[in-house]
């Protein structure tokens, strides 16, 4: 009986402080929950030197089945503007006056701080914004060394230097500065694969060229990237059209190919 009744008394204990462990971890586990939905809020601050955009309204807007679709919008007021709102899932948004776009931005839970000038646009406070424009700086550097390469041809041949010399250094200077250029990107879409700036710095890219194609750099992003990045939408589109170019290329070529042939059989 005595047993009985120390195991009746254990069990009680143990019961009690049960409930003193539930009673305490649920305001924080309700405090947690707060905090998580807190965080799953935007909010855009932003800073104008720009004139002309004193009065209008900014839009953020995103690109939904082939249709740009407005997100939030603010009014510059003396070189100021602010956005906020709830925020389901990330992703990538571009800051519009009227049908012109500005920059780029990635709308994610916490406060950017956007400034926009006539020499430099950046967005900085959130990761990946942070990590968006750290980018485009970076690819822009790369740029401004392949621009001054024409200054520093002019340079060289005024100080006498061999045509023909100068040409083959800055040939060589420029393959040298393009590889390390693409090597970065490269590496920042890999870096990025599974969140919105691989596929959409990915998609930047491809903007450049005149038509959707496979091009060697492509071809070397595209071979090591996960599954979930191929499955993205727009990089889905996007190279199921490359690869039905370069198949008409392909065909184009070997039809030249069998004009010739002809033309020299005939002959």
């Amino acid at each position: 009986m005595k047993q009985l009744y120390l195991c009746n008394e254990f069990h009680k204990i143990v019961l009690y402080m049960i409930r003193i462990s539930v009673n305490s971890f649920l305001p924080l586990l309700l405090s947690l929950i707060l905090f998580a939905s807190c965080n799953r809020k935007y909010k855009i601050e932003g800073s104008s030197s720009v004139t002309s955009l004193d009065g209008k309204m900014l839009f953020l807007k995103t690109l939904q089945n082939g249709q740009w679709k407005a997100v939030d919008s603010a009014e510059v007021v003396h070189g100021l503007f602010k956005m906020s709102g709830p925020l389901d899932s990330v992703m990538m948004v571009t800051l519009y006056m009227d049908d012109e776009d500005i920059m780029p931005l990635v709308l994610e839970g916490g406060k950017t701080t956007v400034s926009i000038s006539h020499s430099q646009l950046s967005a900085t406070g959130t990761p990946l914004n942070e990590a968006l424009y750290e980018f485009i700086d970076k690819r822009n550097a790369f740029e401004v060394k392949i621009e001054d390469l024409e200054s520093k041809e002019a340079r060289m041949v005024l100080d006498g230097a061999d045509l023909a010399d100068v040409h083959d250094e800055l040939n060589k200077e420029s393959a040298g500065i393009v590889k390390d250029m693409n090597d970065y990107i490269k590496g920042f879409i890999a870096d990025n694969y599974e969140n919105v700036l691989g596929p959409n710095v990915f998609i930047m890219l491809c903007s450049t060229l005149p038509y959707p194609v496979m091009t060697p750099q492509i071809e070397d992003i595209v071979k090591d990237a996960p599954l979930s990045f191929k499955s993205n939408k727009m990089v889905k589109d996007f190279l199921s059209k490359a690869k039905e170019n370069m198949q008409l290329i392909d065909e184009h070529r070997r039809m030249e190919q069998n004009v010739e042939a002809k033309a020299e059989a005939d002959k």
